[in-house]
């Protein structure tokens, strides 16, 4: 293959590869499908340019399929089978609009619908011109509608391609937006696939879908709805940070965006607490090894919910709660120190019994926070540190740790 030569002709003048899906845009040049496709997706502007003759071209410009040249670069590629070119598949036509139009109808009809959503799936799964196809026909409301149907009527078959279509296709467009902003039933029945599928292995990739999907409606959804979720929604949810190595990052990602994002209202935080979360973030620290950006979401998650009394107290509940928070301090990220820090202050300022006090010396959370005056950090950082150590100076005042800080700190 090597030594043979190619007919410049075949060649995409993008790729610089032989043309699988050959297309002439108006300018009368021919490119291959996929690289003209994506050369106008580099261009946010309504209008790209032809990369050899700079002509300008609408993005949304027809692309006229060459099949005399693609027949020519097939019959090309099995005449050299010999020399180990493989045969150029004939493309599948593009998707246009009316088809999906037509897929959206059939998902009204009972022994179709499966069939159509498999289609449909694929479709999506293809490349993003499709998808933008999709979204352009109204797929996404399509597929909200038909989930909202399924847990009504109890109909599993079908659902983990709905979700699939879902989160491939969503954009939160202004129509979809007002689709789901105040959609409570829409979140019920997300939160009832969760339920019925479960986090096993069986039913991890479905719930985790629902999970993705859930995130993307979460972050447009209005006050009104957010201040209602259900107790449910947040038991539902949780069950994911209890699977963390059986289930998706992204997925483990999203129930915690998800979970510090509805977290600023006081009764959400109080239900977050009550589905035992602070145990269950702690676990997934110490069990799960996650990468920094899991972490960071933790802790941050974690600082919200050990602002109330309750999530204070379940996190002193864990035998391993402050000795996790004192162990990734100085370990992980400055957003990470930020935030254990905060947990350290708010535990010495409003649960500081006797035992407390004690425990984080044991632990080595009080000699975290002399290191962190020592360490190369920010004086913000600094500053919050040096406050928690003065809050309980006088218990801590004879432990090893604050007398070597004492040795060693700058005498200026």
């Amino acid at each position: 293959m090597e030594d043979l030569e190619v007919p410049q002709y075949f060649i995409c003048p993008i790729s610089l590869e032989i043309m699988k899906d050959p297309v002439t845009t108006i300018s009368g040049i021919t490119y291959d499908r996929e690289s003209i496709e994506q050369w106008f997706e580099t261009t946010t502007k309504e209008l790209s340019t032809c990369p050899v003759t700079k002509q300008v071209l609408p993005r949304d410009t027809d692309l006229t399929p060459n099949h005399t040249l693609r027949r020519l670069i097939q019959a090309w590629c099995v005449v050299n089978a010999i020399h180990g070119v493989e045969r150029i598949p004939t493309p599948r036509s593009p998707l246009c609009k009316s088809i999906i139009n037509k897929l959206v109808r059939d998902l009204n009809v009972s022994n179709l619908y499966f069939v159509t959503l498999k289609k449909m799936e694929e479709f999506a799964k293809d490349n993003e011109r499709n998808r933008a196809i999709m979204l352009d026909a109204g797929v996404v409301k399509a597929m909200v509608m038909l989930l909202m149907k399924f847990s009504k009527e109890r109909i599993t078959n079908g659902i983990s391609e709905v979700l699939k279509i879902l989160h491939l296709v969503w954009s939160p467009t202004t129509e979809n937006k007002q689709l789901v902003r105040e959609n409570h039933d829409f979140i019920d029945s997300l939160v009832w696939v969760m339920r019925v599928h479960g986090f096993d292995k069986r039913g991890c990739e479905v719930s985790s879908n629902a999970m993705l999907v859930l995130k993307s409606v979460i972050e447009v959804a209005s006050t009104n709805l957010l201040e209602r979720l259900k107790l449910d929604f947040f038991i539902q949810i949780v069950k994911i940070l209890r699977v963390g190595s059986t289930t998706t990052l992204h997925a483990l990602k999203a129930v915690l965006q998800i979970l510090i994002e509805v977290s600023p209202w006081g009764r959400n935080r109080l239900k977050i607490i009550e589905s035992r979360t602070v145990f269950d973030l702690i676990e997934l620290e110490l069990n799960h090894n996650p990468d920094t950006r899991t972490t960071e979401l933790v802790f941050c998650l974690l600082a919200q919910l050990c602002s109330c009394a309750d999530g204070r107290a379940q996190l002193l509940e864990h035998g391993a709660g402050l000795a996790m928070v004192a162990k990734r301090t100085l370990r992980v990220s400055l957003g990470t120190d930020d935030r254990s820090i905060h947990i350290l202050s708010l535990v010495a300022k409003f649960s500081a019994s006797s035992e407390v006090l004690m425990e984080m010396l044991r632990v080595g959370a009080v000699s975290k926070l002399c290191m962190v005056l020592q360490a190369d950090t920010t004086k913000f950082l600094k500053s919050k540190a040096r406050e928690v150590l003065r809050l309980h100076s006088k218990v801590w005042n004879n432990s090893p740790c604050i007398a070597v800080y004492l040795m060693t700190r700058d005498p200026r």
